[in-house]
């Protein structure tokens, strides 16, 4: 049961992959994701189709070993399709739209709803929404505090992910904070160091942050054991 999983959700991966390319370029355009591309529309790179479309595969597929017997993995597919494309949209135009944040927080709240409840773990869904509030106000502190350094798009984007990493646990959803954090920091330095970012050129946290979740999420729980020690 768990390979047919896996390779049903592989399939479907690839397959909204592949459509998830107009969304990334007709969204932050703000084009209608269906119907016939506008006359103004660029054409988009056959190399980003294919990236996106084999990412988001795999990533539907690793989902689905994850979560292979839970009822919460309709959350967690949804969950990685928007983040592949948000990552995406910020990497190539410092946005992340609100078109897609809006129904991914509203269906993830849904979804979690629904998953924890049918899997028998509401404590789970509570804690997920304490969780998305915490990581809301600490990023809305940032904001504040340096808001070249914290966009607003992030902020927005942090109660989804603090939700959907605090229904796994509090570990998985600073785990998945700091490795944003952390991922953003090395590749900048290292962009820096190869002169291909100056220090006032703006780097995008959303694709960093997509990354720290996800990773979070299919492997927090086995990191977190490694750091205490089990």
């Amino acid at each position: 049961m768990t390979v047919a999983l896996i390779a049903a959700c592989s399939v479907l991966g690839l397959v909204v992959g592949w459509f998830l390319d107009p969304v990334i370029t007709r969204v932050p355009r703000k084009q209608p994701v269906f119907g016939p591309p506008a006359d103004d529309e660029p054409t988009t790179s056959m190399v980003r189709r294919m990236f996106v479309t084999v990412a988001t595969g795999a990533l539907f597929g690793a989902t689905a070993a994850r979560f292979d017997d839970s009822w919460t993995l309709p959350a967690y597919l949804v969950l990685t399709g928007a983040l592949v494309a948000l990552a995406v949209i910020d990497f190539e135009t410092y946005l992340l739209p609100n078109r897609i944040v809006y129904p991914l927080t509203v269906a993830m709240l849904v979804l979690l709803a629904a998953g924890t409840a049918a899997d028998g773990n509401l404590d789970d869904y509570v804690r997920g929404l304490l969780a998305g509030a915490v990581a809301f106000a600490a990023f809305i502190v940032l904001h504040l505090v340096s808001p070249r350094s914290m966009g607003f798009g992030d902020v927005k984007l942090s109660f989804t992910l603090g939700l959907a990493l605090g229904v796994l646990g509090w570990g998985e959803m600073f785990l998945g904070l700091f490795l944003g954090f952390l991922y953003g920091a090395v590749i900048g330095i290292v962009l820096l160091v190869t002169k291909v970012r100056g220090r006032n050129q703006a780097v995008p946290f959303g694709p960093f942050l997509a990354a720290g979740t996800i990773t979070a999420v299919l492997v927090g729980s086995t990191i977190l054991d490694w750091y205490r020690g089990r």
